[in-house]
C-alpha cells in the first residue's frame, strides 16, 4: 500500500524516507555513468564520451528493473536514426525540408522499432542531432560505438549495483492494488443513492485506482522478466512468480470493479430508479464490504475461501430480497469478482 500510504509528518523525516528510497537508484546512476564514460575513453574515445554516459541516464531513470529493455531500444534508436541521416545528408544538403523529412522517416522508424509498447522516439532524436556537426559521417560513427559501449556497461552493471528486491517491490505493489479495489468496492457502495455528482466524483476516482492496479501490473511483468538477467536474484523467481500471478489478478478484478462503479453512476441518472436503488443502499454496502476483505486476503497471499463464503452467502440473501433488474446488475460484477477469486493458485512457500 506503499502509493496510498501518508508522508512522514516532519521534514526530516520525509527527507530521510527519500533518501532510503530514492538515494540507491541515484548512486547506481552515478556509478554507471562514471564507467561507461571510462570505457569509452579506454577504448579510444578522442572527445569527451559524453553519448556513452548519456545511456545509463536514460536507461536507469525509470524503473531499474527496465535497464536491459532501455538501453536496446536506446541502440536501435541511435544506430536507425544516424544511418537514416547519414543517407539523406549524402543525398541532400541540410535545409529545413531535409530535416523535416529525416525526423519523419525516424519517428515512422520508431514505430517498427518499438520497445515496451511505445514508439521509440530515439530513432528521430538520433537524426536531428546528426545535423548540430559540421562532419556528420564522423559524429555519427562516435555516436554509434560510444552508445552501444554505454549501453554494454549499463546492462553489465545494472543487476549488480544496488539491485532491486523484485519480491519485496511485488509485496508493496500487491498491498496498493489490494488496498486500491478494496476502497473502490466500498467508495461505489458508499455513494449509492448519494446523487449524480457523487456517483460521478467516485467513478473518476475508481478509473484512476484502476489504471494504477494495470500500472502495477505491468510493473510485475517486468519484474519476472528482469529476473532473468540478476544472478542476485535467481533463487526469488518462484515467490516472484506467485506474487506476480496475485497482482494479475487484481488486475483482472479491476475490471469488475469499475463495472460496478459504471453501473452505480448510470443508474443514479435515472429518477425513476431513485426506489431500487434506496433498497440497494440497505444491502450493497455489507456485501461490498465482505468482497473487499475477500480481496485483500486473497491478494495477501493468504487463503480467501472463507471470505469468499462469507461475502457468497450475503449476496445469496440479497437476490433471495431483492430480484428486481438493477438489484441483479449491481450484483453481477461482485459474483464476478468472487468467481475469480475462487480459481485454485498453488499457495505461497
Amino acid at each position: 500500500m506503499t502509493d496510498l500510504a501518508d508522508s512522514p509528518a516532519r521534514p526530516s523525516g520525509r527527507a530521510l524516507a527519500l533518501l532510503r528510497t530514492e538515494g540507491p537508484p541515484a548512486a547506481r546512476i552515478v556509478v554507471t555513468v562514471a564507467a561507461a564514460w571510462q570505457a569509452a575513453l579506454w577504448l579510444g574515445a578522442e572527445q569527451p564520451p559524453v553519448f556513452a554516459a548519456m545511456v545509463p541516464l536514460v536507461a536507469l531513470r525509470g524503473d531499474p528493473m527496465t535497464a536491459l529493455g532501455t538501453s536496446l531500444q536506446r541502440i536501435l534508436g541511435v544506430v536507425a536514426g544516424v544511418l537514416i541521416a547519414i543517407g539523406v545528408l549524402n543525398l541532400w544538403q541540410p535545409s529545413t525540408l531535409t530535416l523535416a523529412l529525416v525526423v519523419t522517416l525516424g519517428l515512422g522508424l520508431g514505430l517498427v522499432l518499438r520497445a515496451g509498447g511505445t514508439n521509440n522516439i530515439q530513432v528521430a532524436l538520433s537524426s536531428l542531432l546528426v545535423f548540430a556537426n559540421a562532419s556528420p559521417d564522423s559524429y555519427a560513427l562516435d555516436r554509434v560505438w560510444e552508445t552501444v559501449a554505454g549501453a554494454a556497461v549499463t546492462i553489465l552493471l545494472a543487476p549488480l549495483l544496488w539491485p532491486p528486491d523484485p519480491q519485496r517491490v511485488l509485496t508493496a505493489v500487491a498491498g496498493d492494488c489490494a488496498a486500491r479495489l478494496s476502497r473502490s468496492l466500498t467508495g461505489t457502495a458508499a455513494v449509492l443513492g448519494g446523487g449524480p455528482a457523487a456517483a460521478r466524483d467516485n467513478l473518476a476516482r475508481v478509473h484512476t485506482h484502476v489504471e494504477a492496479v494495470h500500472a502495477g501490473a505491468a510493473r510485475a511483468r517486468e519484474a519476472e522478466r528482469a529476473l532473468r538477467f540478476n544472478p542476485l536474484r535467481r533463487r526469488q523467481r518462484g515467490t516472484v512468480r506467485l506474487r506476480a500471478e496475485r497482482i494479475a489478478t487484481a488486475d483482472g478484478l479491476a475490471v469488475h470493479v469499475a463495472t460496478l462503479a459504471g453501473e452505480v453512476d448510470a443508474f443514479t441518472c435515472r429518477d425513476d430508479l431513485a426506489p431500487d436503488l434506496a433498497r440497494a443502499r440497505l444491502r450493497v454496502p455489507d456485501v461490498a464490504s465482505l468482497t473487499a476483505r475477500a480481496v485483500e486476503t486473497a491478494l495477501s497471499g493468504d487463503d480467501p475461501r472463507a471470505a469468499v463464503t462469507a461475502a457468497r452467502e450475503e449476496l445469496a440473501a440479497y437476490a433471495r430480497a431483492d430480484s428486481r433488474p438493477v438489484a441483479v446488475a449491481l450484483r453481477r460484477p461482485l459474483h464476478r469478482v468472487l468467481d475469480e477469486l475462487e480459481v485454485p493458485s498453488e499457495a505461497p512457500p
